[in-house]
């Protein structure tokens, strides 16, 4: 079994750790509902529970790797070997008692994605790619959509959290790209957006203003099912699009013709 397996291993056995421990507070009343930058970014009891014990696990198992973390920050970043953890993607969705959120582990190798695993507990739902080896849910192999009629596409976006201050704020985006496609939803989860990407459940995904704990995982698995992932913003921090390739041209004439920048391949 060679190195990227155990650490696939690990990964998955913290996700489901940090799933039970999401699945004990949702829809409890000991939420402990707070706000970081504004009203629209919440975090919860859950969150910071589900990251200390991922991260217990990694300070115990490896100790020589790097941590970053939406919750506690970064714990010797410039490591080789550096996990990336969002503990709750899809806080709000939590706090609402919406079932739609999942822990987001990546596991990075000289800055770059190697392992990521994306768990949605209430929905049963584990994807998971091993670069060079595949994408999968819930154990089967996946492709993003074949699908390359665009207005036949179903894609997924979401709002920045500064969508308040910032007019780039995607709002435009939206309302020009709705009457062209079949549909557009807004999950509220990144990581499960573009899991769904590579699973073909949604034919695009495009939102502004990511972490790196928002996609390290969900990119690795996105790419690794054979979609096209691309940056569309340089002063955005993670602003990205991933697609099924068959309308990749499409969503790149769209967004890059609505923002003025053209959208760079990862």
């Amino acid at each position: 079994m060679n190195d990227f397996s155990r650490f696939l291993e690990d990964a998955i056995s913290m996700a489901k750790a940090a799933g039970d421990v999401q699945l004990e507070f949702f829809r409890s009343k000991r939420l402990d509902i707070h706000t970081k930058l504004n009203d629209s970014d919440v975090v919860t009891a859950a969150d910071k529970a589900s990251e200390e014990l991922v991260k217990s696990i990694i300070r115990s198992k490896y100790p020589e790797h790097g941590i970053i973390a939406e919750e506690s920050g970064c714990e010797n970043e410039y490591k080789k070997w550096r996990w990336v953890i969002d503990p709750l993607d899809g806080t709000t969705n939590f706090s609402q008692g919406l079932p739609v959120f999942c822990v987001s582990i990546a596991l990075e190798h000289c800055g770059s994605p190697v392992v990521g695993v994306v768990f949605a507990p209430y929905l049963g739902e584990l994807f998971h790619a091993v670069k060079g080896e595949g994408a999968f849910f819930n154990g089967k192999r996946i492709h993003c959509s074949e699908k390359n009629v665009f207005s036949e596409s179903v894609l997924a976006t979401g709002m920045p959290y500064d969508k308040l201050v910032n007019p780039d704020n995607n709002l435009n985006e939206i309302s020009q790209l709705a009457p062209k496609v079949r549909g557009i939803r807004r999950m509220g989860s990144a990581a499960i957006d573009l899991s769904y990407v590579a699973a073909g459940f949604y034919d695009a995904y495009w939102e502004l203003n990511l972490k790196r704990w928002d996609v390290a995982a969900g990119v690795l698995i996105a790419k690794e099912a054979g979609a096209k992932v691309y940056s569309i913003r340089t002063n955005r921090n993670y602003s990205l699009m991933a697609t099924c390739p068959g309308i990749a041209g499409d969503m790149v004439g769209a967004l890059s013709s609505l923002s003025g920048l053209v959208p760079k391949e990862w």
